[in-house]
């Protein structure tokens, strides 16, 4: 059951799971705003961060 239900008790089997459920929820949180925070910093500065344009290539399909 859920925390909000009336059935739900607090013993120490659902303290762990859902400290443990709300830690990784909270882990792939900062990692999801660190990337997308970082894609919008550089979309902003304009930088690929890849450096795409060295590649060797000309521009026509063609590898040099």
């Amino acid at each position: 059951m859920f925390p909000f239900s009336f059935e739900w008790h607090w013993d120490m089997s659902h303290i762990v799971f859902m400290g443990g459920l709300w830690y990784a929820i909270c882990i792939m949180a900062l990692g999801v705003n660190y990337v997308l925070g970082k894609s919008f910093m550089q979309t902003i500065k304009g930088d690929s961060g890849h450096g795409h344009d060295d590649h060797g290539h000309d521009g026509h399909g063609e590898h040099h």
